[in-house]
C-alpha cells in the first residue's frame, strides 16, 4: 500500500448465506495474498476484503441501505518481522 510489493498471488473467495432465523442473509469474504518478499501482506489482504464489500454494497445499495461490513480481521499470517499469526 505504501511501499511496493511484488505480489505473487491474491485471491478472492466469497461464501453467500441465506436468511435464517438465527441470523440475516450475508455474504463472507477471504482475500489470500501472497509474496516471495521478506514483509508480511496482510494489509493488502484486509483492503482486498473491504473493497471487494464496498463494491457488492454499492451494487446491493438499492435493494437495502442499510447492509453493514463487520468482522472484518486477520485470520492468519505468516513472514515478515512479527512472524506467524492464527487467529483464536
Amino acid at each position: 500500500m505504501c511501499h511496493p510489493l511484488a505480489l505473487t498471488r491474491v485471491a478472492l473467495d466469497f461464501s453467500l448465506h441465506p436468511n435464517t432465523v438465527a441470523t440475516p442473509a450475508h455474504v463472507v469474504c477471504t482475500a489470500t495474498v501472497e509474496t516471495v518478499g521478506p514483509t508480511g501482506v496482510e494489509m493488502e489482504a484486509l483492503t482486498a476484503v473491504q473493497v471487494a464489500l464496498l463494491t457488492i454494497y454499492d451494487m446491493c445499495k438499492a435493494v437495502d441501505r442499510g447492509m453493514t461490513m463487520t468482522g472484518v480481521h486477520l485470520l492468519e499470517k505468516h513472514g515478515g518481522k512479527s512472524g506467524s499469526y492464527l487467529a483464536t
